[in-house]
């Protein structure tokens, strides 16, 4: 095997700062938006958000040249993983308001594991044993922070949870989705479906919009739209088994965010579900990019 070149070298380490830039920005836009929850509905937050990243999308699709190809987004798996998506941003933003923000971001972390199980499950790979016991760590950190039977038990860490089979759902069904239809045209018709889902009359209450609120709405759609675009260009430059641990460093945002902005502190059981899921989440990954 021959040894990387300077280039190779240079966009690995591109990647990784671009990966890491993309952990931090969607931090800041799920800070953001937890903000907003205490004063608008779910559907009123998916909407006017959406029709910010919409405009934000639009404006690159015409800066790339790739209006003629808006019809692509009627692709019939587009369309499964749009609904899928917008599955996803209901269910995270309904824990999000109730939830931690570092909770929630572990508990996302077991999304890896729940590909791992569902790829399994439909026959589309085959699992060694020391890879179910780490699935079995993993969920069982997740009862470590979901504390069934005890008062700190919520059901929105359920709801945090399901969010993650959606998640997993959605990047298994993007696998398959043909590699020619860019990326913005993909994101555009996800970020359509969640805004006419928040659309459906009586979903939710709505309040007048206040310029402060309105204003975090809006940093929030253009610091996510600029974090996906950080994370698909490090996944064009730097290959994924290189990116994949660095994606934990959403947990480091995540902790930093809700104890200088939400004054929250895990206490000791959510650590030890928070250091089990990582460490099953990253032997998994170990295995797998091993097996690649």
């Amino acid at each position: 095997m021959s040894a990387p070149s300077s280039e190779q070298i240079q966009d690995s380490k591109r990647g990784i700062l671009l990966i890491l830039t993309a952990m931090a920005l969607y931090v800041v836009n799920d800070s953001l938006v937890k903000l907003v929850t205490k004063h608008y509905s779910v559907e009123q937050i998916l909407v006017v958000r959406g029709v910010f990243a919409i405009t934000f999308m639009m404006a690159l699709i015409l800066r790339s040249g790739h209006l003629n190809k808006l019809r692509e987004s009627l692709d019939k798996l587009i369309l499964i993983r749009a609904i899928l998506e917008a599955l996803t941003a209901i269910s995270f933003i309904i824990a999000l308001s109730h939830l931690p923000i570092a909770d929630l971001t572990v508990l996302m972390q077991m999304t890896s594991i729940i590909i791992v199980v569902l790829t399994a499950l439909t026959g589309m790979n085959s699992i060694q044993p020391p890879v179910w016991i780490a699935v079995v760590i993993g969920f069982c950190g997740v009862l470590c922070m979901v504390k069934p039977g005890t008062s700190d038990f919520s059901i929105y860490t359920l709801i945090g949870l399901l969010t993650t089979f959606f998640v997993a759902s959605r990047d298994l069904i993007t696998r398959k989705i043909n590699p020619a239809i860019p990326t913005v045209i993909v994101s555009l018709t996800t970020t359509v479906s969640v805004v006419v889902i928040g659309l459906i009359p009586g979903t939710g209450n709505w309040a007048p919009l206040e310029w402060r609120e309105t204003l975090y709405l809006l940093a929030a759609a253009l610091f996510v739209t600029i974090g996906n675009l950080c994370a698909v260009k490090a996944h064009r430059i730097a290959s994924p088994s290189l990116l994949a641990p660095f994606r934990y460093s959403v947990l480091i945002w995540a902790f930093l965010s809700g104890f200088v902005i939400f004054g929250d502190w895990p206490d000791l059981l959510s650590v030890i579900g928070a250091t089990l899921i990582v460490s099953a989440g990253l032997y998994t990954l170990h295995n797998a990019q091993k097996k690649a």
